[in-house]
């Protein structure tokens, strides 16, 4: 049985989001020198409503825990409980994540090492292709009287672990948790402080070369996580290798949530042009087709981001970053859809087109089909490029607060356009500074707040 000191940990939430879902229940099973030493559980008041779904999963219901403490009102105990050991569970990075949240709003730190019985199953067990609880538990013959509940999981947990030991060699589990267990070495340029300065908080990082070139800036919901991935012992990509050679130093710069983390690296790297960064670098060539929707006779154009007006994006169709990828596109449109090049103005010259003779075209160019069908035509093939209009009438403010509710961002937006970060109400009148300046657009600013739009139900706006 394992030798070191051991928690095996199970919880129960209020759903599968470690950010926003909370706890309502955890059960800790502790050894000591492999020996048992306790079995504890507690139910928790997580602060918000259970679903319904979980509550018929669980039996975990709103009334069972209404009156009870919150995480913050334990804390210390958990912790307590769970210090100096490693962390066993199924599925670990969901307890872990979890449990690092809650101790975050509770402004505490949580670090243990992590091993996860899934991927201890995975490792011992590879001819099997399922490897969730139930099916060890089959596969091991472990019976739950409790499943579902916190103390009935661990106690499954400490039982798989016990069925190694007695069916396996001692020294092939050994040597595989070791192997799960060991930490990401560092690069030979950086040392410990390095990472302990590290915040487990969002925000952005940088990494330098000895000559203070930027190689490389990332943004997480948890800097320090983030980063260490970086030095995995595997160097599951180039990339990672390639830093790990030239690195030598970190810097880092907090935000209050993920928007300021994604807003500050999209600008940092079209700033800096750090060597290994690949995507969002910057591009002054961002080009969009541009239609005139009260001319039917006129051409799509193409225009470069300089003359884009973010005020009409509605009259834009797409965003490539190139004009020459702009070009591919109403080519490529206009081959599936049987459109006319010269009626769009790709092609030059009288008579047919090209594409009529090649049977590509339905007649466009010489009269065959009417300007006003063709332009129907065109507008239902290019629509699903449409660009989003802004969604309010003026400048609004996306205000994100840390979990501790110590940091707060508010970033400043117009028609698409990213005008800055103040970090209270009473800095709001920073907005005079913007008064005079023209919004610039920017391709990356505008796919953000899409997604960030789309992905989030609850975001705090304010208007002006």
């Amino acid at each position: 049985m394992l030798r070191e000191n051991a928690v095996f940990v199970d919880i129960e939430t209020t759903g599968g989001n470690a950010t926003f879902d909370r706890i309502t229940e955890i059960g800790i099973i502790t050894l000591r020198s492999g020996e048992l030493v306790s079995e504890w559980s507690s139910l928790i008041n997580p602060l918000t409503s259970i679903p319904a779904h979980i509550q018929n999963l669980t039996g975990i219901t709103d009334e069972m825990v209404s009156d009870l403490p919150t995480f913050n009102d334990i804390y210390k105990e958990i912790y307590n409980r769970l210090a100096d050991s490693i962390f066993i569970a199924h599925n670990a990075r969901f307890d872990y994540g979890f449990l690092k949240n809650e101790f975050r709003r509770c402004e505490q730190k949580f670090r243990l090492p992590v091993l996860c019985t899934v991927k201890l199953s995975r490792n011992l067990f590879p001819k099997y292709k399922r490897h969730n609880l139930d099916s060890i538990m089959q596969r091991h013959q472990i019976s739950c009287s409790m499943r579902h509940r916190a103390l009935g999981d661990a106690r499954v947990l400490l039982e798989f672990m016990q069925s190694l030991y007695k069916t396996l060699p001692s020294n092939q589990v050994d040597e595989v948790i070791t192997k799960l267990l060991k930490r990401s070495s560092l690069p030979i340029g950086l040392c410990e402080d390095d990472i302990d300065s590290l915040p487990e908080s969002p925000g952005v990082y940088i990494f330098y070369d000895s000559k203070h070139i930027p190689l490389y800036v990332g943004k997480s919901i948890n800097i320090r996580d983030r980063v260490l991935s970086h030095f995995a012992g595997d160097h599951s990509s180039s990339t990672d290798m390639k830093i790990c050679q030239n690195i030598v130093s970190i810097k880092h710069i907090r935000t209050a949530g993920e928007l300021g983390a994604l807003l500050k690296e999209a600008r940092l790297i079209k700033k800096l042009l750090p060597a290994y960064n690949r995507r969002l670098r910057r591009y002054d060539s961002l080009s969009t087709i541009q239609l005139d929707n009260s001319d039917i006779e006129s051409k799509p154009l193409i225009v470069t981001s300089s003359n884009l007006d973010p005020v009409n994006m509605e009259n834009y169709y797409g965003l490539f970053k190139t004009k020459r990828k702009a070009r591919d596109m109403l080519e490529t449109i206009a081959r599936e859809h049987f459109l006319c090049l010269k009626t769009l103005g790709l092609e030059k010259g009288k008579g047919a087109c090209f594409g009529y003779q090649l049977k590509y075209c339905k007649g466009a160019c010489i009269g065959k089909e009417s300007i006003l069908q063709h332009r129907i035509r065109f507008i239902e093939a290019i629509s699903p490029l449409k660009n989003q209009a802004w969604p309010y009438e003026g400048r609004i403010g996306i205000r994100e607060s840390s979990f501790s509710g110590k940091h707060i961002d508010i970033h400043l937006f117009e028609n698409w356009c990213y005008l800055g970060t103040v970090h209270n109400e009473s800095e709001l009148n920073q907005l005079r500074l913007f008064e005079n300046e023209e919004p610039m657009f920017d391709l990356d600013t505008y796919k953000i707040l899409i997604r960030y739009f789309k992905n989030h139900k609850n975001i705090d706006i304010l208007t002006f």
